[in-house]
């Protein structure tokens, strides 16, 4: 059997979290900020006018007992589908903000083993860019690939890169929306024999210009306006980028069998709040079924007594009288003398 090899160019294993070292890090490398005369910093935390330049330096660490060589690049950062985590765009894909305005100064750098390497890099803000936060991070991507075993080998690549917090001068908003709320039931088929569920869906958007830290609340209200649900959503991005979308869903275990309601979903970030809804018609199956049921038959009558009443009548002829005996007069009998 042949053995097909794939080269993922998109799949990267990015690590951008901090570290103790206040480092993005795999474990192999790192990469952060070159230290400033006051302390180390964690990220890139840059602001500028519009039309400005910014000159600052990204540091590689190789970890490892050989030496490394990376592909250094400057990538967008945008929020995952899946979670709504930060990631960064590969480098073959389209960059609009620090992605296109920042260049290494070398853009393939061999690390020596348990060495590092400072690299300048220039970041220029061009004169029409818009005001608020453009997130980003410098990628140092491994030029190796890691073959994978079987009929059909995916070869993935992997990358580390400190994340660039870069806000252009100008009018900032805040803003998040909730959009497309849902409600999906999961109901026993036999009403009070199991348990019942739901599961609400919803995007979250922000619609402003900086990046937002959201929280978001979830309340659910059956008939005449009873408190079913009130809680505060743990799974929600740290970190709601400008302009991103994520949608998301959160598990409501013990939803009503029965019951007729509004699910509200209410955000709220620095200075903004926006809520949404949705209705919900909780009803078991075997009730549904019955129902169906009731309702074709009662159809089925209903079209039944329609068509007998619309059926025309058959006038009924009356019967010709019976024909009349003459009356004979019986004669007395004689009188015997």
């Amino acid at each position: 059997m042949r053995t097909f090899s794939v080269l993922l160019l998109g799949l990267l294993l990015l690590a951008l979290t901090a570290g103790p070292a206040h480092a993005a890090d795999n474990g192999n490398w790192s990469v952060y900020p070159a230290s400033s005369q006051i302390a180390d910093r964690p990220y890139f935390y840059l602001s500028a006018d519009p039309g400005t330049t910014l000159r600052d330096k990204v540091v590689v660490a190789n970890k490892t007992g050989g030496p490394l060589t990376f592909r250094l690049y400057a990538a967008d950062a945008y929020n995952t589908a899946r979670d709504g985590g930060f990631a960064v765009r590969t480098q073959k894909e389209r960059q609009r903000g620090v992605g296109a305005w920042a260049k290494p100064a070398r853009t393939r750098v061999t690390v020596p083993a348990h060495g590092e390497v400072a690299v300048p890099f220039t970041l220029r803000v061009p004169a029409d860019a818009e005001p608020g936060d453009h997130p980003g991070a410098l990628v140092a991507l491994d030029e190796r690939v890691d073959q994978g075993d079987g009929s059909l080998a995916l070869g993935v690549q992997r990358a580390v890169g400190a994340r660039v917090y870069l806000r252009v001068g100008g009018p900032v908003l805040a803003a998040i929306a909730v959009e497309d709320v849902r409600v999906i039931h999961s109901q026993p088929l036999v009403p009070g024999l199991g348990d019942s569920a739901a599961t609400v869906s919803y995007t979250l958007h922000n619609t402003g210009n900086v990046t937002v830290d959201p929280k978001v609340e979830l309340r659910a209200q059956g008939l005449f306006g009873r408190t079913l649900l009130a809680r505060d959503l743990p799974k929600v991005p740290a970190e709601l980028l400008p302009g991103q979308r994520v949608r998301l869903s959160e598990p409501w275990r013990g939803a009503p069998q029965l019951d007729w309601g509004d699910v509200t979903l209410t955000a709220s970030a620095q200075n903004t709040r926006e809520s949404a809804s949705a209705s919900f018609f909780a009803l078991p199956w075997l009730v549904v079924a019955v129902l169906a049921v009731a309702l074709v038959v009662g159809v089925v009558l209903l079209v039944r007594a329609r068509r007998v009443r619309a059926r025309p009548s058959v006038p009924v002829r009356p019967s010709p009288p019976a024909a009349s005996t003459p009356f004979r007069r019986r004669s007395s009998p004689s009188s015997r003398p």
